[in-house]
């Protein structure tokens, strides 16, 4: 079937039936295009001929597992990635986000609230592109420009390349680069969370981020006790 032009296409991937088409409809009701599959695999060659505008995968599935599969895609692209799995432990939600998920849902969940992430998500990167108005179009800092109306991370002209969420709380830095931000504050104006498994999860974005960064002259430095500063580092 034909997809309608302008609708986002979704790419889905859980073994289980069910929840498979169950996500899809509410996804299809919720005006979005659909392809589902029944592992992660699938999902992956379908994403290597054209990559969705989203990805949800869940992590349990016969063949390579969703978090093999979030790195592989996390190798060329910075498309947003939901993680859903029946692994509900702080380690578990933390190894998701570090890889490179956008964000991470716990099995069994509602469908009404999966399509509300998703929708939040794509609020968050419309607002991102269009927020503009109290900011130039570029931010910069050391050698690293951001653009926010393409949303392209540059350094030292060549292109930088982030996930959604990374993308987000870069921009955050680079927008209060003159203080320190606390985790709490990132953890409001870029994931919307706010307790303490997200503060360690945080934390290990950051991580992801400094080795990113260690061929640029960008710094992430920890404040202790409270968050993180944006510093140039010197030779």
């Amino acid at each position: 079937m034909a997809m309608e032009q302008g609708k986002k296409l979704i790419y889905i991937a859980d073994d289980a039936l069910n929840i498979r088409e169950l996500i899809r409809s509410f996804l299809v009701n919720a005006g979005y295009d659909v392809m589902a599959f029944s592992n992660g695999d699938d999902l992956y060659d379908a994403f290597l001929l054209k990559e969705p505008a989203l990805i949800v995968l869940d992590i349990m599935m016969p063949g390579t597992d969703g978090l093999m599969i979030c790195t592989k895609i996390r190798e060329t692209s910075s498309v947003p990635i939901i993680i859903v799995s029946a692994r509900d432990s702080e380690l578990d939600r933390i190894t998701g986000i570090t890889i490179g998920g956008d964000d991470y849902l716990v099995k069994p969940f509602s469908p009404i609230e999966l399509v509300t992430r998703i929708n939040a998500l794509f609020r968050r990167m419309a607002y991102d592109r269009s927020k503009t108005e109290d900011n130039t179009d570029e931010l910069s800092f050391g050698d690293m420009v951001i653009l926010q109306k393409t949303r392209e991370i540059l350094f030292k002209g060549e292109r930088f390349d982030v996930s959604p969420t990374e993308y987000a709380f870069l921009v955050y830095l680079f927008r209060n680069q003159d203080r320190a931000v606390s985790r709490d504050e990132l953890l409001q104006h870029v994931w919307q969370f706010d307790n303490q498994v997200d503060t360690r999860a945080t934390d290990d974005v950051v991580k992801r981020l400094r080795k990113k960064l260690s061929h640029t002259n960008i710094r992430i430095e920890a404040v202790w006790g409270f968050g993180f500063k944006m510093e140039i580092a010197h030779e």
